[in-house]
């Protein structure tokens, strides 16, 4: 069995660089939420040369859209969305920076090509365990695109989120791994 993999953001390229896909890694640290509607705004606002919400260096987008939070608890559930809605968006937002992505679900060729291509990482998220996702928020706050409601750019600190590696910086896919292993042909 591994070592436990302990992340803290900012990423950097060392340790972007040092996973494979597979790893099991828990992420403490300030992780950013943003979903397609999100993406479609950073896109636009790169179309009119203005700023992006955040800093990419480093940082990590993860692609969920919180529930309220309950009275005495920074955030509610907080759920990983299917990661294929960015692919339109995320290839652009690489170039621009961005490295680290959180989600769940397979991504297309153009993603994992810009993933390899500026040294990137995509981790899967536990779909279906957005409760116990939402217990490692230590507090959230809205940073951008607030008339988005639940798809607003969230600024959230957490404490050892649970994430996969998906596809590594080299292209590893572990979902086509996945495949590949348990594959059965018969003749």
């Amino acid at each position: 069995m591994k070592d436990r993999i302990e992340i803290t953001t900012p990423f950097s390229d060392e340790m972007i660089k040092s996973l494979k896909a597979g790893d099991m890694a828990y992420i403490s640290g300030v992780v950013y939420t943003a979903r397609d509607a999100a993406h479609k705004r950073m896109c636009e606002l790169l179309d009119k040369d203005e700023p992006m919400p955040f800093d990419f260096k480093g940082a990590a987008i993860y692609y969920a859209g919180p529930c309220p939070a309950k009275p005495g608890t920074p955030i509610g559930s907080v759920g990983p969305t299917t990661s294929g809605r960015m692919d339109l968006y995320s290839p652009r937002l690489i170039a621009k920076g961005l490295r680290v992505m959180i989600g769940k679900g397979l991504r297309n060729q153009e993603v994992t090509d810009a993933i390899i291509k500026h040294s990137g990482v995509y981790f899967a998220a536990i779909g279906g365990a957005a409760a116990l996702m939402g217990k490692c928020v230590e507090s959230a706050e809205v940073i951008a695109f607030d008339e988005l409601g639940t798809e607003a750019v969230r600024r959230l600190i957490v404490k050892d989120l649970p994430v996969i590696v998906a596809i590594d910086c080299h292209g590893n896919n572990m979902y086509e791994e996945g495949r590949k292993k348990y594959s059965t042909t018969t003749l």
